[in-house]
C-alpha cells in the first residue's frame, strides 16, 4: 500500500514584542489564526527586542503610550486591565524587551510548541495585571498559571545567561529578516518573504491571505 505523501506546511514567522501594545491588541487574532490553520502551518514565534539598549526606559520616558492604548483598544477590542494603568500612573516600571524575551525563552524551553501561548500569557501579566516582566517573580507566577509548565524550572532559565543570549540572538535573527515593525507576521515563500495583514486584521483575512499563496 502506497504511502500518503505528508501535505507540505507553509512556514511562518510571527515577530512581537512582549511590551508592544499593538502586539497585545493582536494577540488573540494571531491566536485564533494559528489554531484554524494548526494542520497546515508551521509557526515561529520571535522577540523583536522594542526596548532594548538606551530605549529601555521606565514607562514614564513615554508620555504617548496611553494615548496609544486608547487607540488599540477602540481598534482591536483590547482591555488593558487596571493592575497596568497603576503600574503606569507609577511611572517607574522599566520597559525592558531583553528581560522579557528572556522569560519568554525560558518558558519556551519547556514547551516550544507552545510559544504563542506563553507570549500571550507574559503579555497578560504586564497588560491587565501589570507585572514588570524583568521580575523573576513574574516568570514564577506566568508559569504556575500554565498547566504542565515547572514554575520552578522556569525562574532558574530566567536566571541562566544562556537563556539571555538566546533571547537576544532572537532580536537578530528579527533584524536579519528585515522587520521594522511590530507584529509583524511574515510568511516563507520561494519567492522570499511575504508579509501577511496587520495588526488591525482579522484572523479570516489572514487566512484568506495564505490561502492566495
Amino acid at each position: 500500500m502506497a504511502r500518503q505523501k505528508e501535505t507540505a506546511r507553509y512556514k511562518l514567522t510571527y515577530a512581537f514584542d512582549a511590551y508592544c501594545g499593538w502586539c497585545y491588541g493582536y494577540g488573540p487574532t494571531i491566536r485564533e489564526f494559528a489554531e484554524a490553520n494548526a494542520e497546515r502551518i508551521e509557526l515561529t514565534v520571535l522577540s523583536g527586542g522594542l526596548f532594548t539598549g538606551p530605549r529601555a526606559q521606565p514607562v514614564s520616558a513615554y508620555p504617548y503610550i496611553p494615548q496609544s492604548d486608547a487607540r488599540i483598544g477602540e481598534l482591536t477590542g483590547a482591555v488593558f486591565g487596571p493592575g497596568y494603568a497603576e503600574a503606569f500612573a507609577g511611572g517607574t516600571a522599566v520597559l525592558d524587551s531583553a528581560a522579557a524575551a528572556t522569560a519568554l525563552a525560558a518558558l519556551r524551553e519547556q514547551a516550544p510548541e507552545r510559544t504563542l501561548e506563553f507570549a500571550g500569557a507574559l503579555q497578560r501579566a504586564w497588560y491587565v495585571d501589570g507585572r514588570s516582566l524583568s521580575d523573576p517573580e513574574t516568570v514564577r507566577a506566568v508559569a504556575s498559571g500554565l498547566g504542565g509548565v515547572d514554575a520552578d524550572a522556569a525562574v532558574a532559565a530566567f536566571a541562566d545567561p544562556a537563556t539571555r543570549r538566546a533571547a537576544e540572538a532572537e532580536f537578530r535573527e528579527v533584524r536579519r529578516l528585515g522587520v521594522e515593525s511590530f507584529p509583524t507576521l511574515l510568511l516563507h515563500t520561494p519567492g522570499g518573504l511575504r508579509r501577511l495583514g496587520g495588526p488591525t486584521t482579522s484572523a479570516r483575512a489572514l487566512t484568506r491571505a495564505l490561502d492566495q499563496h
